[in-house]
């Protein structure tokens, strides 16, 4: 017996999806190399598109499901319909159709159109046939044509001009990052801010600074949220800097880098107009055989979402442990309670948010290795793992742009310091005897500290019933206040 292709029939219950709501036997013919194909009427994509459907029901996330990324696919299709316009290939009158197809997708509409999997072989050929058919049938209708009325403007002929997967791609999928970049930044510098204004409500609170886990010197809890907020800044800025590879874009390297089936003058226009649409500083790559064949690009900005999600994971850690609680954990800090912590045990409330931000950032940093598996795993002058690629990043940012707000809402914004309890560990800790180092030596000062161990003493008490300071002099070298910057 002839074993069942389950995958087809799952892409082809896909297809019969629009044939089951009240217009069944409504369909038209596509042809490709294949053969025909029916395709329902109502359908904007065409035959290329089905056949995907079929082909890769994989992961379950359709390109639609990421919008700035069906808007970048109309941003790149725009670009070219009009650079191949002013080098004088494409006649003005479809140009003029195209424009108002793309425009429509920019605004938003027809994204229910782009159906193919994110995951999917062929390097990304299925996801710029979806593009090239819908915006076809789009602009068909929309000059008062029928979908699927190729012989006035072609998906192949006319969306494709001058391109091909490998370059319309990887460009499609660079703006789209740099779109999601432009959101992640401004969740990120709302999330700075929330830990910088807790840095400022927190100023003249002191506390015990921690080395490895153990008693170090005096701070305050606002030095220490501002640190928060200065390290987030940090991958803020770094996250600025490395838009600059995903400027670098390889539109009219077409197949292999080398321009064939493009004009003369092409390359150098679409990056103009790419850049103008965008408002991006996107440029023509110098070598565009290095560019298609490269991954450069999307490693480094990977690398900069894995060094966000290490940041953002430490201080997540940092605030369970200041919270942990609240009578045998160190509970310098109250985080908003969300919900009961346990099944079991009456009165437990977790951690969740830092725990489910720590969650995002791992996945975060697991999504980089596989950004770099993939891009090491090319093939001379062509990358065939970009869709892998493309998924694990835009994965990421949207992770991110999504959990950060939550967590700066539902957690940071609702801090609050146990005050008794910093004032406790302040008065009982042997770190504030680093402050007699200039005054008794380091040899006196651990001595010091180690009975102040010994005999659950506080340091204070031990100098005075030695009478090694007065109190004058107390109140000057041992004031904690004074051990929060240089003196």
């Amino acid at each position: 017996m002839k074993p069942v292709n389950h995958s087809r029939l799952a892409g082809a219950a896909v297809l019969s999806f629009f044939c089951s709501v009240g217009f069944a036997q409504q369909t038209r013919t596509e042809h490709d190399l294949l053969g025909d194909k029916q395709i329902p009427a109502n359908a904007y994509y065409g035959v290329q598109t089905a056949r995907a459907l079929e082909n890769f029901p994989i992961s379950g996330v359709p390109t639609k499901f990421y919008p700035d990324y069906v808007k970048a696919f109309a941003i790149v299709k725009l670009a070219a319909a009009r650079a191949n316009t002013e080098v004088g290939r494409m006649k003005p009158e479809k140009l003029a159709a195209i424009e108002k197809a793309c425009q429509a997708v920019m605004d938003g509409k027809y994204h229910d159109q782009f159906l193919v999997d994110m995951m999917q072989g062929g390097a990304g050929t299925s996801a710029n046939m979806n593009a090239n058919e819908v915006l076809a049938n789009i602009a068909l209708e929309l000059s008062g044509h029928k979908k699927g009325e190729y012989q006035f403007i072609e998906p192949h002929d006319d969306l494709n001009m001058g391109q091909s997967t490998n370059d319309t791609y990887p460009t499609s999928i660079k703006i789209a990052l740099l779109l999601h970049n432009d959101k992640l930044i401004k969740v990120l510098q709302d999330l700075s801010s929330a830990f910088h204004k807790k840095g400022d409500e927190f100023k003249s609170i002191l506390k015990m600074g921690r080395t490895e886990g153990q008693d170090a010197v005096p701070m305050t809890v606002g030095q220490e949220f501002h640190a928060f907020g200065n390290q987030l800044d940090a991958e803020i800025d770094a996250l600025k800097r490395v838009e600059h590879f995903l400027c670098n874009q390889n539109m009219g390297a077409t197949a292999i880098g080398t321009g064939i089936t493009a004009s003369p003058g092409y390359a150098e226009k679409v990056a103009v107009q790419l850049a103008k649409i965008t408002g991006k500083p996107i440029v023509m790559s110098k070598d565009l055989i290095a560019a298609t064949s490269s991954m450069q690009d999307y490693v480094v900005y990977s690398s900069a979402l894995k060094s966000l999600g290490i940041t953002l994971s430490k201080i997540c850690s940092d605030l369970i442990f200041l919270a942990s609680g609240p009578r045998a954990g160190v509970f310098e800090i109250n985080l908003p309670a969300l919900q009961p912590g346990s099944s079991i045990m009456p009165g437990k409330v977790n951690p969740v948010m830092p725990e489910v931000m720590n969650e995002v950032c791992f996945k975060v940093i697991g999504n980089d290795a596989t950004v770099s598996i993939a891009s090491h795993s090319g093939l001379l002058q062509l990358n065939a793992y970009e869709p892998v690629v493309a998924i694990a990043i835009m994965e990421s940012q949207g992770l991110f742009f999504k959990c950060v707000p939550l967590f700066q809402k539902n957690c940071i914004e609702g801090i609050t310091v146990n005050k008794s309890v910093l004032e406790h560990y302040m008065n009982r800790s042997v770190g504030i005897v680093t402050a007699l180092n200039p005054v008794l030596g380091y040899d006196k000062t651990t001595e010091l500290a180690k009975e102040a161990l010994a005999t659950n003493k506080g340091i204070l008490e031990l100098i005075r019933e030695k009478k090694l300071l007065t109190e004058e002099q107390i109140k000057k070298v041992m004031d904690p206040a004074t051990m929060t910057s240089p003196k």
